[in-house]
């Protein structure tokens, strides 16, 4: 039997010996809608490698009253960022948005592994590109309207799946963007008015990319560009 074939980019880019210290404790599983893989300032005890899906990052605030997405994870990446960093718990939680499937992994398997000094310098890379993507993503957040927000958002997650349809509901939505469920109808109008989007049935069709960039501006390809500038491999589309 030849070696196994990753669909996510951090175990697929690994060299061999970084790869090794992972394998054996690498255990498959289904990533199901709204599953919760990490909870705020509680233990992580796992880390995931998506294969397949979509991963939101959420910021909450103390009481949970309000909450907005921090950031989206694909098979680029990995959870787990503050393990990587030496922590143990995370004040966001991580939850599922699109199902698929992951490999994961235990938390104190991924310390032992760090103590490989490559080892832990490769995944740092992979944080480094999460937190620039934050930073970009509270920049549009603070400075676009919503339609150009979820153009953003819509091109984000496209990156990160196969095909153009993106099943996203409403209330999912509305977390990404920072909007109530009313503020996303408007948005989705405009995006469907302007030919770069269709829904239907709880589910995106992207029709049109340039047209999802135009609406954005400048505010869509730079945290793309450092991902590969940073792991050597593309990530836009």
């Amino acid at each position: 039997m030849g070696p196994i074939k990753y669909r996510n980019q951090v175990l697929s880019e690994l060299p061999a010996e970084h790869l090794a210290l992972l394998t054996p404790h690498l255990e498959p599983v289904a990533l199901t809608m709204a599953q919760k893989l990490e909870l705020p300032q509680q233990s992580i005890p796992y880390v995931y490698f998506p294969e397949e899906g979509l991963l939101s990052i959420v910021v909450q605030s103390r009481r949970g009253e309000y909450e907005i997405e921090a950031g989206i994870i694909g098979r680029e990446s990995l959870t787990g960022m503050m393990v990587v960093m030496g922590d143990s718990c995370s004040p966001n939680k991580t939850e599922v948005q699109v199902e698929g499937h992951a490999n994961r992994i235990e938390s104190a398997r991924i310390r032992e592994a760090m103590e490989v000094s490559t080892f832990r310098n490769a995944l740092l890379r992979y944080v480094q590109a999460a937190q620039i993507q934050t930073s970009h993503t509270v920049l549009a957040n603070g400075k676009l309207k919503l339609s150009a927000r979820l153009a953003r958002c819509l091109l984000m997650c496209h990156d990160r799946m196969d095909g153009d349809e993106i099943p996203l509901t409403h209330e999912f939505l509305s977390v990404m963007i920072g909007a109530r469920r009313a503020g996303v109808t408007v948005a989705l109008n405009e995006l469907e008015h302007a030919g770069t989007t269709k829904s239907s049935g709880g589910s995106l069709r992207i029709l049109d990319r340039d047209g999802l960039k135009e609406v954005c501006a400048d505010m869509y390809g730079v945290p793309e560009a450092e991902y590969q500038r940073l792991t050597g491999v593309p990530l836009a589309r």
